[in-house]
């Protein structure tokens, strides 16, 4: 082997080690600018977990309020309940009462009925005894029975 041809292998392969130095540096040129995207992906997605951590908190938050809320409602609808049961009875209570005043009123409707009958039986006796006795006689009684002052 001559000492041309020695070079000639010898530039040879140094020109595929350049070429593959090349492509080694375009490679890594290329592995870097993934790693920058990357790492800018990872920045994104550390600040998008930050902002789901926040709402997350938000809405935990948010829960709660309107579990306390729901605490309220029901405490507010078991006394709703109570004052209902109590507005029952007193309303029981108050058709008693009313049961008891129809039956009173019913009384005094008898009673008023049977008074009236025995004032039509009083007056059609006063009208007999105003017709035996005569219209002058009950007048004469009537004036002695009362005091001086109203006939004067």
């Amino acid at each position: 082997m001559t000492n041309e041809e020695f070079q000639n292998i010898i530039i040879q392969k140094l020109t595929r080690i350049e070429s593959d130095i090349t492509e080694l540096k375009e490679a890594q040129r290329s592995l870097e600018a993934g790693q920058t995207r990357l790492e800018g992906e990872v920045s994104g997605l550390k600040e998008g977990q930050a902002r789901l951590e926040g709402e997350v908190s938000g809405l935990k938050e948010g829960q709660m309020s309107l579990k306390e809320g729901q605490m309220r409602l029901e405490a507010g609808q078991t006394r709703l309940e109570s004052e209902i049961t109590e507005l029952k009875q007193g309303q029981n209570r108050i058709e008693k009462k009313l049961d008891v005043v129809y039956e009173q009123t019913a009384n005094l409707t008898e009673f008023r009925t049977e008074s009236n009958m025995k004032l039509d039986y009083i007056i059609e006796d006063n009208k007999s005894i105003h017709e035996l006795l005569g219209e002058h006689e009950v007048s004469i009684r009537t004036i002695r029975r009362m005091p001086l002052k109203n006939i004067l």
